[in-house]
């Protein structure tokens, strides 16, 4: 049998149906409320959970990134946008209920120790390891100890990187993600090829975390083996925002997912067969062929 992985009720697996997440990230923009549409468009979208990003600000910056000019609706410093984005516990709690009457699973990319016991208070299906945090050795050896699935990007990651993240989770309860920490990623940088690499290597399931423009990759990354597929969401892609412009917008969303419950069917068992619905073009366009035909 397959390896799968179990998130919430939810089996992941190169049998089952693919495993879409909506990457909500910082895409909120601090507001519960869009928050909330967010996770509406997700929803009617057919997509298996919606994601976020939580950091503790003053762990994982520096003062002196804080201290670091950035105009933006928040203030005039990078520290007053990383706080501005970050959700409350008010706001998660809310979240949490509003996902729960909705019926859909949610989780976060945790980048400190913190922000995973914080997020642990909601008892989240899974945890996303973000690219940005492969090689945090620490993070990785807390997060895998709250033994939940562990769902790991690889962007800006080497061979070398991705094999010592492993070395030290396991591979066991593991989706292991191809990606580019490009925002958006050009077409030549996509190297969705690496999924069958991946998958020939490491013992763990395979998917796939874009940043490009359109939804083609995305597409083209399942039909390569991706068990799960993780792209941000936005309202719009003109919004504030550094995260934005490489997000799906709704329609997006709705037809990437469209073609990806497609590919099952579309790419068939590799049998040749002549199908039934074929048969009467057959009696009304080809010839008979008859053996004496070739001495003629």
């Amino acid at each position: 049998m397959s390896k799968v992985v179990k998130i919430g009720d939810t089996l992941v697996g190169k049998d089952q149906p693919c495993f879409i997440i909506a990457e909500i990230g910082i895409n909120h923009n601090g507001s519960v409320n869009i928050a909330k549409r967010l996770i509406d468009v997700a929803i009617s979208s057919g997509c298996d959970a919606v994601k976020f990003q939580k950091r503790t600000v003053d762990v994982v910056y520096t003062q002196e990134e804080l201290a670091t000019p950035r105009p933006s609706p928040f203030g005039e410093t990078n520290g007053d946008l990383k706080r501005g984005l970050e959700l409350k516990l008010e706001d998660y709690e809310e979240i949490d209920d509003y996902c729960k009457k909705r019926g859909i699973m949610w989780f976060a990319s945790c980048w400190d120790k913190n922000s995973v016991d914080f997020i642990e208070f909601f008892d989240p299906p899974a945890y996303k390891i973000a690219s940005a945090s492969l090689t945090d050795d620490e993070l990785l050896r807390y997060t895998a100890s709250k033994g939940k699935p562990l769902l790991i990007s690889t962007g800006m990651s080497t061979r070398e990187e991705i094999d010592h993240a492993l070395s030290i989770t396991g591979t066991d309860n593991i989706v292991l993600y191809h990606c580019t920490s490009t925002y958006p990623t050009d077409s030549d940088e996509a190297n969705l090829k690496a999924i069958p690499e991946f998958d020939a290597k490491y013992d763990c399931l395979i998917g796939y975390s874009g940043h490009e423009r359109g939804i083609t990759p995305s597409i083209l990354a399942v039909a390569f083996g991706a068990v799960s597929v993780e792209r941000h969401i936005t309202l719009d892609r003109t919004m504030w925002g550094s995260d934005h412009a490489a997000s799906l917008e709704p329609a997006g969303l709705h037809k990437m997912i469209r073609d990806i419950r497609q590919i099952p069917k579309l790419m068939g068992n590799g049998k040749k067969v002549v199908y039934d619905s074929e048969k009467p073009i057959i009696k009304k366009l080809r010839k008979v062929f008859s053996p004496a035909s070739l001495t003629n």
